[in-house]
């Protein structure tokens, strides 16, 4: 599925950038420009730029680029046929019919037929609870205390004993095996022919952001195993890019999110008000659902359950969430096993109380570690003392590590001074000097950052494509000198072919217009990149001037050495030692 390039720019063009983004991230305007944090990766000081004047976003932090489309592409994980449609609606814009051959009908249409039938089988699994032969389903659910409200809210479910029931309903629709077989939602072989993945389970729907049905979770009635099941990875469902209930729990007005183990965790609290709860898909916590937290808070509580199994969990999620740039805490749900259980003992007030002094993830790790020793030997209090200095060491800022030093000290019993030097000789004994290991990791990172840096040449032809998105003055300047053909790289080469075009029939260039033509999420973040390469303008026209004709004569250069490589003939190769003679000439006059 396709719209034509006329109907795409119109749709880009009148929804400004700087506006779509606003409604995600905050921006605040520097110079031409506007900064933020960037929302796909974690940092603590504004490197996501947001440019009105190219109509373009870049972060120079993590290289993440691209115009309005590739924003929503990457933030609300929509496809681009999605994106268009959404901003058109955004701009009042009423689409014509979008132009498909054969082959894009097919890929298009299968998502779409994906998400009609999950749509199609929750409203199958809801009708069949509320009749007689859910009865079972309903005494469950009804047992875990849950409303009329809650269920229809969550839209909850029931799959009856027959096995092939969903299948024969869907294929009454006119859905072809084959398509069927995609969903998840039903298996062949040839032994039992079609049938149902859930059968005599209470149906969970998982929905994505966009309240789109992407999967289900069943939960066995009776003694049957697995007592849970999910829908297995489709076109649609990804398990680790999706949390449970993030499709209520982002219009939450409190100001964090909790993380628990199952649906009925999630179903539970939002019913008794806390309507922040989440939950990983029936696999463990993942930095992609890390990401996902992040977009929508700055802190996460952990509910995982009370046992040795939810204590690992938490010990598991706690770093990916601190790399997604986190904050976290972990609620204590003893003496109860998880949240679900903890409510309906307890009530909300009590679990209020627990979420406001839920422990620092930092100091619950410290307390996980102190049970492996035994604190009334003093080899064991040594030997938990020496672990968690260890662990001290990973605080890259000297203000932060020492706040935790004093935590840790109070906490359990030693002096500040004692705990700091031991931290101090540990690490002088690692071999990390004054440095910690974040700060070691970090210069080893940049480091071979370095070693891998692109060569001048490219840096030149990213540093022109930026100059001339900047400037159409110099296209005139740089007229019968330099042209896309002398951009060596494959991908700067394809940028400079759109630019030059672009200015020959409009006289203008818009880089978010060209960067429609890379549909490739790694190309797509290298042409935005070209786009953006850093230029030293300090004012001085001199200076500037300077730099223009030593980029050209990089380029040109580079061009010129690749050309004597395949010359084949001594005409050519006289030709080009000319050319190079006379770059020591050229001078371009701003």
């Amino acid at each position: 599925m396709y719209y034509s390039d006329d109907v795409i720019e119109e749709v880009r063009s009148r929804n400004d950038i700087v506006d779509v983004i606003s409604g995600y991230v905050r921006l605040q305007k520097k110079g031409a420009s506007y900064f933020g944090l960037c929302p796909f990766h974690n940092e603590k000081s504004p490197s996501f730029s947001v440019s009105p004047s190219k109509q373009m976003y870049y972060c120079f932090g993590c290289g993440a680029g691209g115009n309005v489309f590739t924003f929503l592409m990457e933030y609300e994980n929509y496809t681009f046929v999605e994106a268009v449609q959404a901003l058109a609606r955004r701009a009042g814009i009423t689409l014509p019919e979008a132009e498909i051959s054969p082959q894009q009908r097919q890929e298009a249409s299968l998502r779409q037929q994906l998400l009609e039938i999950n749509k199609l089988a929750a409203k199958y699994y809801y009708y069949q609870l509320i009749q007689p032969q859910g009865e079972t389903a309903r005494a469950y659910l009804e047992g875990r205390r849950l409303s009329h409200e809650t269920i229809v809210k969550f839209g909850l479910g029931y799959s009856n004993k027959f096995s092939n029931d969903l299948y024969q309903y869907l294929h009454s629709k006119k859905y072809s095996d084959q398509l069927l077989r995609e969903t998840g939602l039903v298996t062949m072989d040839e032994k039992r022919g079609a049938h149902d993945k859930f059968w005599n389970r209470v149906m969970f729907p998982i929905m994505d952001v966009n309240n789109r049905v992407i999967g289900f979770g069943g939960r066995v009635l009776g003694d049957g195993t697995p007592k849970y099941l999910n829908s297995p990875e489709t076109k649609l469902f990804d398990k680790s890019r999706n949390l449970y209930g993030l499709n209520l729990a982002r219009r939450s007005r409190r100001p964090n999110m909790i993380i628990c183990e199952g649906y009925m965790d999630v179903i539970s609290m939002h019913q008794a008000g806390f309507d922040n709860a989440v939950a990983s898909l029936g696999t463990a916590f993942t930095s992609q659902q890390a990401s996902l937290l992040k977009r929508y808070t700055s802190e996460v509580l952990l509910a995982y359950d009370s046992d040795g199994a939810g204590v690992k969990a938490a010990l598991r999620a706690i770093p990916m969430l601190k790399e997604a740039g986190l904050k976290s805490r972990v609620i204590d749900m003893k003496p109860y096993k998880d949240p679900d259980e903890f409510i309906k003992n307890l009530g909300s007030e009590a679990f209020e109380e627990r979420i406001s002094n839920a422990k620092n993830s930092f100091m619950f790790e410290i307390s996980v570690i102190e049970k492996n020793y035994d604190m009334n030997d003093p080899d064991g209090k040594t030997g938990f003392y020496n672990e968690a200095a260890q662990r001290l060491l990973e605080f890259s800022q000297e203000l932060e590590r020492k706040n935790y030093i004093e935590a840790i000290a109070r906490t359990y019993g030693i002096a500040f001074d004692d705990l700091n030097r031991l931290v101090n000789r540990l690490g002088l004994k690692a071999g990390y000097g004054d440095e910690n290991i974040y700060q070691k990791k970090n210069r080893e990172a940049a480091h071979e950052k370095a070693s891998n840096r692109e060569d001048a040449a490219v840096t030149a032809q990213k540093l022109l494509l930026t100059w001339l998105s900047e400037d159409v003055r110099l296209f005139d300047k740089l007229s019968g000198v330099i042209g896309p053909e002398d951009f060596t790289d494959k991908l700067c080469h394809e940028a400079a072919a759109a630019v030059f075009n672009e200015y020959r029939q409009n006289g203008t260039v818009t880089p978010a217009r060209i960067m429609n033509l890379f549909e490739d999420k790694q190309e797509h973040d290298a042409v935005a990149r070209a786009f953006h390469t850093n230029i030293y303008d300090d004012g001085d026209m001199a200076s500037r001037e300077k730099a223009l004709n030593e980029t050209v004569r990089r380029i040109k250069m580079a061009s010129l050495e690749q050309r004597s490589r395949s010359a084949s003939d001594l005409k050519t190769l006289q030709e080009i030692i000319q050319q190079k003679n006379s770059l020591q000439k050229l001078h371009i006059s701003l």
